[in-house]
């Protein structure tokens, strides 16, 4: 995890920074800029990739209601569904201020679950650690962990439009890395209190909260869980409106408001269908490793060659253009 949150925290601010200098903040525009006339690859991989999260965290959703309400699952979808055609019909301003604001929510709540799972399951935590045969490719597993999870990143670069100093990109891109992985550190070692069999869970979070009888901390727990499937799938849904929105603008039209949450929706019903038939499980395992790979290829390696070069270039340029220093 550790391996992980380096290379997230390096990719974020590679990406924050090459966005800050060609001003390019939808994802379609910065792959451009990144891959040239290969950038539909990034596109290709980054809508197979939005499908399977928004099937993933639909059919998370819908188990989530059902256990914690006793509600049938599609209720728990169709919620989610229409939070996500609120968020993103606002657009970017009220999607920026939710996706703060709920992740200091998300941090607080995980530090409680981290602190009852070690009151409750602590001894079983320490043997699962000492007599478990520790991995030999956490190197590798590392890597391939932040893959999939950097992909998102050209997807979210309408955070940074209003940086103007690389030591905000760079910080903001750094502290990303830590900020993301803390949480899933936390709940990694709570989850050990309930290894090996919590691994087969299609929602981990639930069977561990179920395990600890948390009480209302259950309660809370699984609300913000749900909102975060919320302020996922409408950060992600929400780039590819703004993709839609540049192409209209190319063409001198404006993308109409309402088209936002009916495209995020449409989206969003595929994609649950989808987990619907395979299972979020299943989906897991077949999809993620082979488009982990996919990513490495077409955003990872151009980022730290291509774009460190340009990033180089653009410092050196805007050096040059001040002039002597007298």
């Amino acid at each position: 995890m550790v391996t992980s949150g380096l290379v997230f925290g390096l990719v974020l601010a590679l990406s924050f920074e090459l966005a800050r200098v060609t001003k390019l903040y939808d994802y379609r525009r910065f792959c451009g800029a990144l891959l040239g006339r290969g950038w539909f690859l990034f596109e290709i991989c980054y809508l197979i990739l939005l499908l399977l999260i928004l099937a993933v965290i639909g059919a998370a959703a819908g188990e989530l209601t059902a256990a914690t309400f006793g509600l049938p699952p599609l209720v728990g979808t169709l919620a989610m569904m229409a939070l996500v055609g609120v968020l993103t019909f606002n657009g970017s301003q009220l999607i920026k201020r939710v996706l703060a604001g709920w992740s200091i929510l998300l941090y607080a709540v995980y530090l409680l679950l981290f602190v009852l799972a070690f009151q409750v399951f602590g001894s079983d935590i320490v043997d699962t650690y000492r007599h478990s045969p520790l991995g030999e490719d956490w190197l590798k597993s590392g890597i391939l962990y932040s893959g999939y999870n950097v992909a998102v990143v050209p997807a979210v670069l309408f955070v940074v439009s209003e940086h103007r100093r690389r030591r905000e990109t760079i910080g903001a891109g750094l502290m990303g890395g830590a900020i993301a992985i803390i949480p899933a550190a936390l709940f990694f070692v709570a989850m050990m209190g309930k290894y090996p069999e919590i691994g087969d869970q299609p929602v981990p979070a639930s069977f561990l909260m179920a395990s600890l009888d948390g009480g209302w901390l259950n309660l809370v727990f699984q609300v913000v869980v749900f909102g975060t499937f919320v302020e996922t799938g409408a950060a992600l849904l929400h780039a590819v409106n703004q993709r839609l929105e540049i192409s209209f603008n190319e063409r001198g039209q404006i993308l109409p408001r309402a088209a936002r949450p009916i495209v995020a929706v449409t989206l969003l019903s595929t994609a649950i269908f989808a987990g619907q038939k395979f299972g979020i499980v299943g989906l897991i395992a077949s999809g993620y490793g082979a488009l982990t790979l996919a990513f490495i290829a077409v955003f990872i390696v151009p980022l730290l060659t291509i774009g460190v070069w340009k990033i180089l270039k653009s410092r050196t340029q805007d050096a040059s253009s001040q002039g002597p220093i007298m």
